[in-house]
């Protein structure tokens, strides 16, 4: 009895050990990952306390504590079971195998803590025999168990090995069929939905939250599956053991699940609150380093990191007592074990003294119990990962479900050698999608003849880009009609309308961090390497300064070229534009941000460019570069004020007229 005596202590002890050890690891995971309210609480219901319903945190962007988030975060989105079944089609066998793996796993690992009981009652059988004889039958009867033991460790080992690769298999194809699907459907939507929705919660969705479904999605089938049925295969089995310890252990169990559930809840309010204060910190910290440069221009940085130490000192107050917090729960928890350890040990004994329970059941009752113990608490803790991956799921299929408005591909093509490139803009009214409550343009027409140079001016907030936007189509207008060549633009194809008749340059055009010759190839893709250099760079003043480069046409540019000057910038996306060659040009302030040296080599490039019987818009705030043009029509407020040539405006001494004296007085 002395050996199984040690047996069962060295079981307890081990026991103990790995309720620290797990206890521990979890602490550590929990204060170091995004979620952390959530997995505290679910962590701290381990034996089955409720879950609450998950939601996805957000930062601030703003520099107010008091920020509000955008409310579509908080609406409810349900989670479209057919959208992921038709996911998951494609590996439905796969999933069926590591169903099936689980499942068998999970019966393996009932019946260890019975093969555990008979392998000790052999053990006791061995050491209560004196005989030689005796001994070396026992010695032999102990060899039948233990081989059991190595077989069935065996096939859990190789069942858990198949079922975790099968899921993991299933779960990286499933999230790379989202993630392409997902993206096809952002390049297709409206400009419209991209002014509502911030890149970094689009981007969010593509990367963390499709991320979470997978993580969720693989614990859930595989932890799930296991724990649930070891946990109903572990109360059978506790009873067949023994019905009076199993009793014990169900009149227990309440009283240690209402405390979890209490103390769990406190500390999910006070994490919930550390979180709030890491994430404004965090924000702060996102906001200072994208906008480094107008930090360090205003001699910010101070102020900045002061902002900064206010919310991670109070995020570090609320977090030490959050960790009191968790080393009491820890305590309590210890306490609480052991104390149901040391309750089954001392009825076990007792039973055993009467006869009614034998030290291999006490033993395989231990095993059984711990099973069931792990795998309460992964159910509980899977709780949370059902709410966290359905939710995460249901804000990705919501974004892939999205129809825009304005199909990208579809609609008519006119033949090159019947396009002439005259637009009709006519009796239009047309609000932004995000302010409906201000009308841009009401009755508005203009007319814009083919091959003509026509200038837009005005004052800011006009409308002058709006009608640049609305010829490209990024919107459509809520009544009247815009015309190419006498078809309206909303029976045209967009992609083609944007592809090759419109180029479109802006007062800041942005650049991808690749090559120089790539940048420039993106106006028309199936460009040759000598088109590029000979009809765009040259073209567009641009190869002198592109050969100075390290690497040439290869050196690769920086996150929206930044690593080039304005006019460089500028001189790149119109050798873009005369790669493309398009018929409609739209030039929008395209040099009212350069110095001179840079404007003089800028406009001597877009003079080529307006060049071969295009029809060019230019909007501009610098008047001396519009006088050549053929119209020039002067918006104020959504309505056309003045229209007419240069000579014509400056005779009537109206709007435009005045705006030319006063910038010729500005630059005296």
């Amino acid at each position: 009895m002395a050996v199984l005596g040690n047996c069962l202590r060295n079981r307890i002890r081990q026991s103990i050990k790995d309720l620290n050890s797990s206890v521990g690891r979890w602490y550590s995971r929990t204060c170091n990952r995004p979620f952390l309210s959530t997995r505290i609480y679910f962590t701290f219901s381990l034996l089955g306390a409720t879950a609450v319903k998950q939601r996805h945190p957000k930062a601030k962007l703003g520099r107010s504590k008091n920020d509000e988030s955008d409310s579509n975060d908080d609406k409810e989105i349900p989670f479209d079971w057919n959208e992921f079944f038709k996911l998951l089609k494609p590996d439905i066998w796969l999933l069926i195998l590591a169903v099936a793996s689980a499942l068998v796993a999970a019966f393996v690992n009932i019946k260890i803590p019975i093969m555990i009981g008979d392998f000790v009652n052999a053990m006791a059988q061995m050491v209560s025999t004196d005989q030689q004889d005796s001994l070396r039958q026992s010695f032999q009867d102990l060899f039948k168990p233990a081989t059991q033991l190595v077989l069935y460790y065996g096939g859990q080992a190789a069942l858990t090995c198949t079922y975790i690769t099968l899921l993991s298999t299933i779960g990286e194809n499933i999230a790379a069929r989202m993630r392409k699907k997902l993206f096809a459907s952002l390049m297709k939507q409206d400009v419209a939905f991209f002014d509502k929705y911030k890149t970094g919660e689009i981007i969010s969705r593509l990367t963390a939250d499709i991320q979470d479904f997978k993580s969720a999605m693989k614990q859930c089938i595989s932890q799930g599956v296991r724990s649930i049925t070891q946990t109903v295969g572990c109360i059978v089995s506790l009873y067949l053991i023994s019905p009076k310890l199993t009793t014990l252990l169900v009149v227990a169990l309440p009283s240690l699940i209402a405390i979890g559930s209490f103390i769990g809840s406190l500390l999910r309010k006070m994490s919930r609150k550390v979180q709030e204060k890491i994430a404004s910190a965090t924000a702060i910290a996102d906001e200072a380093v994208g906008n480094l440069r107008t930090v360090r221009a205003f001699a910010m940085e101070e102020k900045e990191k002061e902002l900064y130490n206010i919310h991670i000192n109070e995020a570090c107050n609320l977090s030490k007592t959050l960790g009191f917090g968790i080393g009491l729960f820890q305590g309590l928890a210890n306490l609480a074990i052991n104390g149901v350890v040391l309750s089954v040990l001392y009825y076990g004994g007792y039973l055993m003294s009467i006869k009614d329970l034998t030290p291999g059941q006490l033993m395989s009752f231990l095993v059984a119990s711990q099973t069931m113990q792990r795998s309460l608490a992964m159910v509980s803790i899977l709780f949370g990962q059902v709410m966290k991956g359905l939710t995460a799921g249901a804000r990705t299929f919501e974004y892939m479900q999205l129809q825009p408005h304005i199909a990208i591909d579809e609609g008519c093509i006119i033949a090159n050698d019947k396009l002439s490139g005259e637009v009709e803009i006519d009796n239009i009214t047309f609000v932004y999608p995000t302010r409906k409550e201000q009308a841009v343009f009401r009755d508005f027409n203009l007319k814009i003849p083919a091959g003509k140079i026509i200038a837009l001016c005005g004052p800011s907030g006009s409308g002058k880009s709006t009608i640049a936007a609305l010829i490209e189509r990024f919107y459509d207008v809520q009544s009247g009609s815009i015309k190419l060549d006498g078809i309206d633009i909303k029976k045209i194809n967009p992609s083609w309308l944007r592809g090759s008749v419109i180029g479109y340059i802006h007062q800041e055009p942005v650049l991808f961090a690749t090559s120089v010759i790539e940048n420039i190839r993106y106006g028309r893709p199936d460009a040759t390497d000598e088109e590029v250099v000979h009809n765009a760079a040259r073209m567009a003043n641009a190869e002198e300064f592109i050969l100075n480069f390290p690497k040439g046409y290869e050196t690769m540019l920086g996150e929206r070229g930044v690593t080039v000057s304005g006019g460089q910038r500028q001189r790149i996306a119109i050798a873009r534009a005369l790669l493309k060659d398009p018929k409609i040009l739209i030039l929008d302030e395209a040099t009212s941000a350069l110095d001179s040296e840079s404007e003089k080599a800028v406009q001597g490039a877009l003079d080529r460019l307006m060049k071969g019987n295009r029809t060019v818009i230019v909007i501009a705030h610098r008047l001396s570069t519009i006088r050549n043009a053929d119209v020039i029509a002067v918006i104020m407020n959504g309505i056309i004020y003045e229209i007419g040539n240069h000579a014509e405006l400056m005779k009537k001494k109206g709007k435009y007229a005045d705006m030319v004296r006063l910038q010729n007085l500005q630059q005296s």
